[in-house]
């Protein structure tokens, strides 16, 4: 299936070392999302918070890919499909 999203991705630096609002609240995630659009960092659906979703539902940005060390897969809210390999 091709995704017609891949397109709004962006070059994008990480907002933080960790997701974004567990370290304001003093929570734990389990693994990282990055948003492929605005760079927010947040935590996935296997984490209590899903931060990440969260995002996604409240801005609208539908590409993440992941933040964890020596993974470069995404994921598209949107099309819920799965991409082997995204840029940095």
């Amino acid at each position: 299936m091709e995704c017609p999203h891949l397109e709004g991705i962006r070059r994008v630096t990480p907002g933080s070392d960790g997701c974004e609002e567990c370290l304001r609240a003093g929570d734990r995630w389990v693994h990282l999302r990055l948003c492929m659009t605005c760079g927010h960092v947040g935590c996935c659906d296997s984490s209590r918070n899903r931060h990440a979703r969260r995002h996604f539902e409240a801005e609208g940005h539908p590409i993440v890919r992941s933040a964890e060390p020596g993974e470069s897969w995404g994921w598209c809210y949107v099309d819920e499909v799965t991409f082997p390999r995204l840029p940095p």
